[in-house]
């Protein structure tokens, strides 16, 4: 069972102490709402969660203050589930292309090193594409993590035109057999124009080299970021088509708010989640395991 409680473990701690009086009264919504914000829930979600649990209160006849926590719980567990299948979509036709985009700093690179690492240990063959040209940094990490991983790296020199190294990496893929390509893009801010713009030239690159689009366009989000990383899901959607999110530094945030409800306002799954420091500790998102352990 994974654990996500320190999630929420600060909203929950505050809940105790106001259900310490004993009342369900208007302070205690109120005192709720101000929790919810400052966990950083967007307000139309914590409207949602409060109304819910007035209804209940009525419907339910809900008096005593552990039955209104655990009617919380509910209320935000039922916020992380989703339509469709968990984890990631693989194609039958090799290979597989996984393209990661977001923002620097988000732990983009290690969560395609993560993303390695479990194919690599199913004994999948896994190539790395470079990406990322604009800085040697990123280049040379990838390198380092397709050597620890067993992955092979396609890259070029720093400057070099990002959507040619995707090209010629799933060029790769095909002519050696491999069953992946996971490309690493450029950081990028969502509020870029320009940047955003260029984002839509590797994937066409990328769909020109693979016959269609890419399997997974996988926007890395980092969890401690709360409402700015909604922005940028949404700014990346419009630019990108993201058809999954992965959250990482899920095991620190303690904004955890702005992940309720994400699925339903923004239609876009959460594939995987980055649940610590080390190389196996990122997991397929699945909804229902996930809700049952947020409180655990």
């Amino acid at each position: 069972m994974l654990r996500f409680r320190h999630m929420f473990k600060r909203l929950m701690e505050r809940v105790d102490r106001m259900l310490g009086r004993g009342v369900i009264d208007e302070e205690f919504y109120e005192e709720l709402e101000e929790a919810l914000l400052q966990a950083d829930t967007h307000i139309v979600t914590a409207t949602e969660i409060l109304a819910e649990l007035r209804k209940a209160v009525r419907e339910e006849k809900i008096i005593e203050p552990i039955a209104m926590k655990e009617r919380l719980k509910k209320a935000i567990a039922d916020r992380f589930r989703q339509q469709g299948p968990a984890g990631l979509e693989v194609n039958d036709e090799d290979p597989t292309v996984f393209v990661f985009v977001g923002v620097n700093g988000v732990g983009k690179t290690t969560t395609i090193a993560k993303v390695a690492r479990l194919l690599t240990k199913r004994g999948f063959k896994v190539i790395m594409a470079a990406g990322d040209t604009f800085r040697a940094a990123a280049i040379e990490q990838l390198e380092v993590w397709a050597s620890r991983t067993g992955a092979e790296i396609v890259r070029s020199q720093p400057g070099a035109d990002s959507s040619s190294v995707i090209f010629d990496a799933i060029q790769a893929a095909k002519a050696r057999g491999a069953q992946f390509v996971l490309a690493d893009t450029a950081g990028r801010q969502h509020s870029k124009d320009n940047l955003m713009s260029e984002l839509g030239k590797v994937l066409r690159v990328t769909e020109k080299a693979l016959g269609r689009k890419p399997d997974e366009v996988l926007l890395v989000l980092d969890a401690n970021t709360g409402q700015n990383a909604i922005r940028q899901a949404e700014e990346f959607k419009k630019a990108s088509g993201v058809t999954g999110l992965v959250l990482t530094k899920i095991d620190g945030t303690a904004r955890g708010g702005a992940m309720i409800g994400v699925y339903d306002r923004l239609k876009i799954p959460i594939k995987l989640v980055g649940t610590g420091e080390k190389m196996d500790d990122l997991k397929d998102f699945k909804p229902d395991e996930f809700a049952a352990s947020l409180f655990d």
